[in-house]
């Protein structure tokens, strides 16, 4: 509508309104009124607006015919486009592994080593295998009055066959060792008692024993292993244990079940001040069930061990109960694991494994077992990272009849080649340990590795003035660096803090007053370096006791100096 037509009709209105209200008489005149209707367009009054228009223009141009001709001329070719294929990423030429080794090497202080590893596939699920190995050493320590030359060698031959829901294997080995008691305390003796000495002890030991696994069964696996073990001194003991571990089920749980029998015999030609024979012997058997419950992040295992004790050469019977509790929480997911328990065992003590600890003791040992009480834990563990791990660890031991290494006294009227202070007996000691350690893994990448672990102990005993020979600091640490593909080393520093020991001489006329002595704290610090010549071949140096140092292990026992050895390790398959 147009605004100002409207705006003119309105006043127009207006003024004729205003008009006829003026004057006093009301008169009404006759007039004509023309009404306007404003317009108001319509849909049909538009016209749509062609988007072709047709032109008509009288002019035509009439445009000429053209025709087009290709001419097709075949050319000769042997061009073949090749097949398109995917890119694909250099990748590193993975390592071979071989099933058998072979490895010798030579070094200072006339040592040879040497290692042969052997497994062969019969046929399907079905290998044979064995292990060689020696080390020995011709001595040389400076000052010693008694040779130090010393050899371990052991084989193994084993068969182990998988079917399809059970496996087991079979082994038999026997180990030869030769050591000296070159101990002699050189303050109560001198050459000429070191030279009516046979100083050399010689080990042997035998076993034979086998594990099998099942699959599908209530029964999980199983292990019966018999052993015997002795020296050139009359000694010997004999060994059984069997294992076995199977899941109970009540209700819609299931209790997870150990089961151990444990019996050793022996005997000793005489005790270490007398000519009596010393004989031992017992046998436990173990009952050790325990359940898991696991809740979100928290998992908890309640169990109890029950273990009967029969003491076969004196006659006695004991029925002890420990502990078996453990618990663990993800605080924060695997970055920190909260755990605790405590628990409890039966160790049995042999003559084998006072051996393996120290193989200067005397052939004329008290064995009997330790009982651990509990033994309580606490600590944290988790990952910082993808590759760094730790675990910070507290415990409480609590153990009777614990087994302790002392020396033995030196005797002015000695008529065994150990009674002259050269060698070692065990005392029992009810001992509280508390320690504190950690341990810390470093996987830098796949070619640098590094272990770092330490632990502080404090000891309190009933009897024994002293924890005799446990150390009060322990740490270690490993690392494994692959510099390139051919070249490769590695080291390891170990920490032992210091212990204490006792000395005495008897004789006759001699008043017998022990003697606390203090060995000190001391580093052992190796390294080695490797060249790979081939994938098969590769050869290696290696430097033991970097620092040289004259330290002892136990009492008047120092190690060997630096020492260095060069070796080589052929891998191969049948």
């Amino acid at each position: 509508m147009n605004i100002k037509y409207k705006i003119a009709v309105l006043l127009i209105t207006f003024v004729s309104f205003s008009f006829a209200q003026v004057g006093t008489k009301d008169t009404i005149d006759d007039q004509t009124v023309n009404v306007i209707k404003p317009y108001t367009p319509t849909i049909s009054d538009a016209f749509k607006i062609k988007e072709r228009p047709s032109l008509k223009d009288g002019n035509t141009i009439n445009q000429k015919e053209v025709k087009y001709n290709i001419f097709s001329i075949p050319v000769a070719s042997t061009f073949t486009p090749a097949k398109g294929k995917a890119a694909t990423l250099d990748k590193a030429k993975p390592v071979k592994l071989y099933d058998n080794y072979a490895s010798l090497g030579f070094g200072s202080y006339t040592t040879i080593i040497g290692e042969v590893y052997l497994n062969h596939e019969l046929n399907f699920g079905e290998n044979v295998g064995g292990y060689f190995s020696h080390h020995s050493s011709q001595g040389g320590i400076e000052g010693l009055l008694l040779d130090d030359n010393f050899s371990k060698t052991g084989l193994n031959v084993n068969y182990s066959q998988k079917l399809n829901d059970f496996s087991w294997k079979i082994d038999l080995g026997a180990d030869v060792m030769a050591y000296n008691w070159y101990g002699l305390p050189q303050e109560f003796f001198g050459q000429t008692e070191a030279n009516t000495i046979d100083s050399q002890i010689r080990y042997n030991s035998f076993y034979v024993g086998g594990k099998m696994g099942f699959d599908n069964s209530f029964i999980k696996d199983g292990s019966v292993r018999f052993r015997r073990f002795g020296d050139n001194r009359d000694s010997g003991e004999n060994r059984f244990v069997a294992k076995t571990s199977f899941d109970v089920p009540i209700s819609d749980q299931v209790i997870e079940t150990e089961f151990r029998v444990d019996y050793l015999g022996g005997s000793f030609d005489r005790n270490y001040n007398t000519t009596t024979g010393l004989d031992y012997g017992n046998i436990n058997i173990s009952l050790a069930p325990c359940y898991q419950l696991k809740q979100d992040d928290l998992t908890v295992n309640l169990g109890v061990q029950l273990t009967y004790l029969n003491d076969t050469e004196f006659n006695e019977n004991k029925l002890l109960i420990y502990p078996n509790i453990e618990a663990s929480y993800r605080l924060v997911s695997d970055i920190l694991i909260g755990y605790a328990g405590i628990t409890g065992d039966l160790i049995q003590n042999s003559y084998h494994g006072f051996v393996e600890v120290n193989p200067f003791v005397s052939p004329t040992l008290l064995v009997t077992p330790t009982d651990q009480q509990y033994h309580g834990f606490i600590g944290l563990k988790g990952k910082m990272s993808n590759n760094v791990s730790y675990n910070i660890k507290g415990n409480y031991f609590a153990e009777e009849n614990k087994a302790l290494f002392r020396a033995n006294n030196a005797q002015t009227f000695a008529v065994e080649d150990y009674q002259l202070g050269n060698s070692f007996g065990v005392v029992y000691d009810n001992v509280k340990t508390f320690s504190v350690g950690g341990e810390l893994n470093i996987d830098v990448n796949r070619n640098f590795k590094l272990a770092i672990k330490g632990e502080y102990f404090n000891y309190n005993t009933d009897v024994e003035s002293e924890a005799w020979n446990l150390p009060n600091v322990q740490g270690s640490l490993f690392l494994d660096y692959q510099i390139s593909r051919q070249w490769f080393m590695g080291g390891s520093l170990f920490f032992t803090g210091e212990r204490k020991d006792q000395s005495l001489l008897l004789g006759t006329l001699i008043p017998s007053n022990p003697t606390t002595v203090t060995l000190d704290s001391f580093f052992d610090a190796n390294a080695h370096l490797g060249y790979n010549v081939t994938d098969y071949l590769s050869v290696c140096a290696k430097v033991n006791n970097i620092a040289n140092q004259d330290y002892q292990r136990w009492q008047n026992f120092p190690v060997q100096g630096i020492q260095f050895l060069v070796g080589a390790t052929y891998q191969f398959d049948f």
